[in-house]
């Protein structure tokens, strides 16, 4: 079951730039939430431009394949997005669009998660944090499903299970692990903070869900899988097509 994990005895070589990644993603979260709950849609254009900047900044020091990922991750998001908001109405943001904001975002989250999964201290200590990952994530679902804490969530179980599945047999865990303390950290402070509201009743299914569900982790695993499997061939065949264009490098004599 644990055969994608990291090696118990593993030796990492430690990154600064990684927990400054790690960081600067869950402070931006914040304050960008903070200031989207009083902004005007002419201040959230100005939020995504911040966005898109610190978003390519933050790539600039990311090998091919991962800026890849991110590409992939940012397309497949908001793509998502429009679906499950303005289409299906699963959750609304407070004026009702898909803010600016949101596609670099949904790029740095990403990151983050691909970042918080190749720290040292992830690697190093993999299978204790996903003890607490299951344990925290199960007791939440369990709370939410039986009405405890908050409304009553039957989608957020689902997704939970769901996430379980990405963990243990998706072969990217670490990157899961990532998701899960980000993604978390994102719907909290966005649901508190009313930069959206998830549907007490899911569109789709018709089912119970919580602000937000907590099994939500899992829908950003869906993206995080997507762009991991889709980088190579991305990459792949962006090649072809600047080999087709005669853009290559051409190699010095």
């Amino acid at each position: 079951m644990l055969k994608y994990f990291p090696p118990i005895d593993i030796e990492v070589n430690h990154k600064k730039r990684d927990y400054f990644i790690v960081a600067f993603a869950f402070s931006a979260v914040t304050l960008c939430f903070l200031i989207d709950s009083v902004a005007s849609l002419e201040l959230q254009y100005a939020l995504g431009v911040a966005g898109w900047a610190s978003l390519i900044f933050l790539i600039l020091g990311e090998c091919k394949y991962v800026r890849a990922q991110v590409f992939i991750a940012v397309t497949f998001a908001t793509i998502g997005e429009n679906f499950a908001s303005i289409f299906m109405a699963g959750y609304t943001y407070r004026l009702e669009n898909v803010p600016a904001f949101v596609p670099p975002g949904h790029g740095i989250v990403y990151l983050t998660a691909v970042v918080l999964g190749r720290t040292d201290l992830f690697l190093k200590y993999a299978r204790k944090i996903t003890v607490f990952v299951v344990l925290v994530g199960g007791i939440w679902s369990v709370l939410a499903l039986t009405e405890i804490i908050g409304r009553k969530d039957e989608i957020g179980t689902i997704l939970f299970f769901i996430y379980l599945l990405y963990l243990f047999k998706g072969r990217s865990p670490m990157v899961y692990l990532g998701a899960f303390f980000i993604t978390t950290w994102v719907e909290l402070i966005g649901t508190s903070l009313g930069t959206w509201n998830w549907a007490a009743i899911d569109p789709a299914s018709t089912l119970t869900q919580g602000n937000p569900p907590s099994g939500v982790a899992a829908w950003y695993c869906l993206v995080d899988a997507v762009a991991i499997v889709c980088a190579v061939p991305v990459l792949n065949a962006f090649s072809k097509v600047i080999t087709f264009l005669g853009l290559e490098k051409k190699e010095v004599q």
